[in-house]
């Protein structure tokens, strides 16, 4: 599955030959340089290590990695295997890679939202109303569990918690624009993580 390592510039919005209003992402897509190349000869699979966004102060492993490869060390590194194309070590791929009207899939990590309770986290609706005397239960989770059987609370049960930071993957998102000159990938509705935020490309 061929593929590229870009960073989420943001939001903005399209129009169509209709006069419809798109809103899409903007994605600086590349250049990544191939910085090693798997075989299965030595190790035991074909795949393509891509490297991007260039490391100022690097230590001797990963300068040396790159090295190899005649670039400088870069801060985030991925694999991609079954890639289409032939390449060799030192390659740049660049957004053009990628062609307008395509579909392709955009993983990142979501945004971090901290301890938050069961009506944000899960969508509650919170206990009763605020009438006969209930002045502090509007947002509470309400029972999590029976008293002496089975006296424990089952595993799974949706509580308050830790919400985002989570690896999601939004499939089949088109290709609106490719912007060669600026190395931009714009592509149609919202892609997981922040402003400036690492994420995968795969088609």
């Amino acid at each position: 599955m061929s593929g590229l390592i870009g960073k989420k510039v943001g939001m903005t919005s399209i129009f169509d030959e209709n006069g419809k209003n798109i809103p899409c992402t903007v994605i600086e897509a590349g250049p990544c340089v191939i910085t090693q190349v798997r075989t299965k000869e030595t190790d035991g699979y074909e795949a393509l290590q891509l490297g991007f966004d260039d490391v100022k102060k690097a230590n001797k492993a990963a300068t040396g990695h790159a090295k190899k490869a005649g670039t400088v060390a870069k801060r985030k590194v991925v694999e991609f295997q079954g890639f289409e194309g032939e390449f060799k070590l030192g390659d740049a791929i660049t957004v053009d890679h990628f062609a307008e009207g395509e579909f392709v899939d955009v993983s990142g990590t979501s945004k971090g939202k901290g301890f938050q309770g069961v009506v944000k986290r899960h969508g509650f609706a919170g206990v009763g109303q605020a009438t006969h005397g209930q002045h502090n239960r509007l947002r509470a989770p309400g029972s999590i569990g029976a008293a002496s059987y089975p006296a424990r609370v089952f595993k799974g049960m949706r509580m308050a918690g830790r919400m985002g930071g989570d690896k999601i993957k939004v499939q089949n998102l088109k290709v609106l624009k490719v912007v060669a000159e600026k190395n931009l990938l714009v592509v149609k509705g919202c892609v997981p993580g922040h402003k400036n935020a690492y994420v995968i490309i795969q088609k």
